[in-house]
């Protein structure tokens, strides 16, 4: 059994209800307990603080709904709680699911249903304690470094535009280049609404997804809504309810799903794929686009109705060779930042660098030049950056610059640098993935996620360099140990 198996409390009063239900869920590796009545499992939850309750709704002394209300005003951050009814108390359901309860189950159930209702919850908490986390880390990064760096007038526009418009629920669409940071101006918008910011925020990249998956992703499905639907499955929209809604590329997405979107934010009520229920759903949207969307409208490729309803409000991030002046910050906090990731030496940024930085076009933005700055950090020797450790493209063929150091000839020293370019980068891509790598102990899938590649981007990339024996292997074994 796993050390973080989650915690369940099953509260039922016959005996053999608590029995089957354990039984059913074992499988799972759920460390279980067990109440008999309200009064017990209140004790239950003080000393234990499940996860996950199946809570009967018929039980001695006080009822299971009585006791739903008293957790949810007690304590905002119990158990998800599933309510169990008998057969045809659905309007019983409904009003445990207005009181706070997760989801139900009417008596009597079949055991794939139990199943699957306790997999759902399983996930909307873990996706729960992944936002938490998420915002823990984010407090920590605002205290330490701020947000959306940068003092250009095109920063503090769209500082200003994210205080007006983050307590309100007006969809945003928030636009600009590739890695500019269109995401981090959606979290920020979801952190500072005081109302959603204890929800989940769930992202969603549109272009990353095919056409034929991404509405089933979006809305979910019905157990055999199409060919390989097992189960039933909830979509983004109902993981992200009384949270935000994060599409990002939004103008990938296909006419089909553009229209189910645009009657989702209309109606704010979706239909599973494969199902007829609707189901109401309180998320709030942002979307975001590297696109122009309105050549794309004229093409035929985008609703314009859609467009209109998603630019309640825009916010435009301008690219990083717009606001130059904000480049020696972001340099200085990213190297100040890797250092303390791949616990490395703090080093200061030497003139000369911060001259080729500030010169440089940035065609990646403020991602490249994360990128760049952990690049530097890995591959630094002296006790401050120096341009040789830029990658070769923002050296090669510039004009020489002068060092800063205090021995250098008046007409300053030529930076070296190698012709060949491939072999370089192939060299600095070995030592800067061994490097993460070695700081994941061999652990390929969180040296991607550090990356920002797929696993199996990263696989092919080692084998590619001649790494791929030694780490996959132990990516395997690293997967087998966390399965167990």
């Amino acid at each position: 059994m796993k050390k973080d198996a989650l915690l369940l409390l099953i509260v039922d009063d016959e005996e053999a209800s608590r029995y089957g239900m354990r039984r059913a869920l074992s499988t799972f590796g759920y460390n279980v307990s067990e109440a008999n009545s309200a009064e017990a499992a209140r004790a239950l939850v003080k000393q234990q603080e499940p996860d996950l309750m199946l809570l009967d709704v018929n039980l001695p002394g006080m009822s299971g709904l009585d006791f739903l209300r008293e957790l949810k005003s007690s304590n905002g951050n119990g158990p998800l709680v599933i309510i169990v009814t008998a057969h045809g108390s659905e309007r019983m359901a409904v009003e445990a699911v207005r009181s706070g309860a997760h989801d139900y189950l009417s008596k009597p159930f079949e055991v794939d249903d139990l199943r699957l209702v306790i997999k759902n919850a399983a996930e909307t908490l873990q996706l729960r304690r992944e936002n938490l986390s998420l915002r823990r880390r984010i407090e920590i990064e605002r205290s330490q470094r701020g947000a959306l760096l940068g003092n250009s007038e095109g920063m503090q526009r769209v500082r200003s535009m994210i205080e007006k418009v983050a307590e309100t629920d007006a969809t945003v669409l928030v636009r600009g280049e590739s890695g500019t940071g269109k995401e981090l101006v959606a979290r920020e918008i979801h952190e500072r609404n005081s109302a959603r910011s204890t929800e989940a925020f769930v992202a969603v990249n549109c272009a990353a997804l095919p056409s034929e998956l991404i509405e089933s992703e979006l809305f979910g499905h019905e157990k055999g809504a199409f060919t390989g639907a097992a189960t039933r499955r909830q979509g983004k929209f109902e993981q992200a309810n009384g949270g935000t809604l994060f599409l990002d590329e939004i103008g990938d997405m296909s006419a089909n799903v553009q229209a189910k979107l645009l009657r989702a934010l209309e109606e704010r009520r979706i239909e599973r794929l494969g199902g007829n229920e609707s189901i109401p759903v309180d998320v709030r949207i942002v979307s975001a686009t590297h696109r122009p969307l309105e050549q794309e409208i004229a093409a035929g490729n985008f609703r314009a109705d859609l467009f209109y309803r998603l630019q309640v409000v825009t916010i435009e991030i301008p690219p990083l060779r717009e606001r130059r002046e904000d480049i020696p910050l972001l340099a200085e906090t990213f190297a100040r930042a890797a250092a303390e990731h791949f616990e490395l030496p703090a080093r200061s940024i030497g003139q000369g660098t911060l001259r080729r930085l500030v010169e440089y076009n940035w065609p990646g933005n403020v991602r490249e030049l994360k990128n760049t700055m952990d690049r530097a950090v890995i591959m630094a020797e002296g006790d401050e950056l120096s341009p040789r450790d830029l990658p070769g493209e923002m050296t090669a063929g510039s004009r020489p610059i002068a060092t800063d150091t205090s021995d250098a000839d008046e007409g300053g020293l030529k930076v070296p640098f190698t012709a060949d370019f491939r072999e370089d980068r192939r060299e600095f891509e070995r030592r800067y993935i061994s490097r993460c790598l070695e700081h994941t102990q061999g652990n390929v899938t969180k040296a991607a996620e550090i990356l920002g590649m797929h696993r199996q981007s990263l696989q092919h990339k080692l084998r590619q360099l001649g790494l791929g024996r030694r780490y996959v292997a132990v990516d395997a074994d690293a997967q087998d140990d966390s399965d167990e």
